[in-house]
This record gives structure tokens, C-alpha cells and sequence, in this order.
């Protein structure tokens, strides 16, 4: 079959790419291998928010990701923060505080700081969240209306830009479940990181107040093959800094 429709293209003119176009998930997916990398990962992460004419806040943070459903963020700075540690398994995540005995449960939602909420770090990847369809296809871009399937989720919906040629983020709009715009995201400075091409900045604007402005910074991304324990309430305490 698909050789007949590439023949009868070719007798049309239409061009071939038109017939394989792909899929929403499709797209969702390839956009998704650009940001992240599928299997486990260490992340170095510097969040940096700040308010023009106001001061600025920076944090940095260790990722480390083990698929797509478990997550353990440590907070490395601010030295008042350090020891400060969250865990993510499929989409309950918790917090623990060096001087708090037991984790205490947290929302995605949550903003962590600034523009960036607790699941921008903790749950970046899209497939799996969210259902796909191509609202709109541009000159060298797609349109893509991520509508959750959960409310376990970070943002009720998503619209996401992806660059038609090689499938690199562009832009996304937050929505909240009341449907209203909470920030828009700017996918920047992409270089090559663990041999993939990447964005290396995802810049934050508030919805409301333009002069707020949030960044995280991926300055290091490394593919690894962390052990199940990490993984778990029990060895928050046990974390190593």
C-alpha cells in the first residue's frame, strides 16, 4: 500500500513527505527524546528567578531520573536549603526536610520557584501525561494541544510548538484546570549535550506579570543506571551531599 500511495504521489506531484506525515504522539515523542533522554539520567540543574528592577534567586539541584516515572531531585544550594531532597514515583511526590523525621507529600503543582513548579523538574517528559493532537500545522512547525489525562498532573493542559524539521521544541503555554494561562515556556541555547542536541535553557514567563521572569538551566545532562534503592521514602535520609 504504501508503495502504490508513493507512486500515485509521484504521478500527482504531490510530495512523498506529505503521505508519511507523522503522527501526534509521534511528534510528542521525538520532541520529548530532545529534551530528555528516555532511560535513567543525572540532570544538573540551576534554577534562577528573578523580577526586573527586584532581586534575583538562583538554586541549584541533582536531578536523577530512573524512566519516566521516578525522579529524586537534591538541592545543592542555597547552603539554607542544601540537604533538601524530593522523590517522585509515578505521580506522587514527596518532600523531605533534614529536620523533619518523615517525608511529607507535595503536588506537581506546587511551585517550587519563581515560575517553576515541583513537576517542571520532577516530571518534565510530556508522553504519558498528556493526549496529543495537532491543533495547527505552520510553515515549519507543528501545533500540538496536550490535553492531561490525569488530574495527578502538573498542568491541566499544554500547548506546545515543535520545529517541523527536526523536531526541537519551540515554545509551550501552561493552562491550569480552570483554563486559565499561567506562564508561557521558551525552549533556548540548544548544543550538544550527552550527544544528543538539546535545549540548554527553558525560560519562563508569567502570564499576568511580564516583569517575572524564571530559568532553568540544564547545564550538565548524562545518561547513567541508577540502582532501585535511591528510588524509595526510606533512603531520603540516607542521601549523601
Amino acid at each position: 500500500m504504501k508503495r502504490y500511495l508513493s507512486m500515485l504521489a509521484l504521478l500527482l506531484g504531490i510530495p512523498s513527505l506529505l503521505l508519511a506525515a507523522p503522527t501526534a504522539m509521534e511528534i510528542l515523542k521525538k520532541a520529548d527524546a530532545v529534551r530528555m533522554p528516555e532511560g535513567d539520567a543525572t540532570i544538573q540543574v540551576v534554577v534562577i528567578s528573578k523580577q526586573k528592577g527586584g532581586k534575583e534567586d538562583k538554586a541549584t539541584y541533582e536531578v536523577l531520573t530512573k524512566g519516566r516515572e521516578n525522579t529524586l531531585i537534591k538541592t545543592l544550594s542555597p547552603a539554607t536549603d542544601r540537604g533538601t531532597s524530593m522523590l517522585m514515583l509515578g505521580h506522587d511526590l514527596w518532600i523531605f526536610l533534614p529536620s523533619v523525621e518523615k517525608p511529607v507529600r507535595v503536588a506537581l503543582q506546587q511551585r517550587l520557584m519563581g515560575q517553576v513548579a515541583n513537576g517542571d523538574l520532577a516530571r518534565a517528559n510530556f508522553v504519558g501525561d498528556y493526549t496529543p493532537k495537532i491543533a495547527k500545522q505552520g510553515k515549519g512547525f507543528y501545533e500540538l494541544k496536550l490535553t492531561a489525562v490525569s488530574e495527578d498532573v502538573t498542568y491541566s493542559r499544554v500547548q506546545l510548538w515543535v520545529n517541523q524539521s527536526d523536531f526541537h521544541p519551540i515554545r509551550a503555554a501552561f493552562y491550569a484546570s480552570s483554563g486559565r494561562l499561567l506562564k508561557v515556556g521558551h525552549y533556548k541555547d540548544y548544543k550538544m549535550i550527552s550527544g544528543v542536541i538539546r535545549p540548554s535553557k527553558l525560560v519562563f514567563e508569567d502570564a499576568i506579570d511580564k516583569s517575572k521572569e524564571s530559568t532553568i538551566l540544564y547545564d550538565d545532562i548524562q545518561t547513567a543506571d541508577h540502582p532501585e534503592k535511591l528510588f524509595t521514602k526510606d533512603y531520603l535520609k540516607k542521601l549523601k551531599y
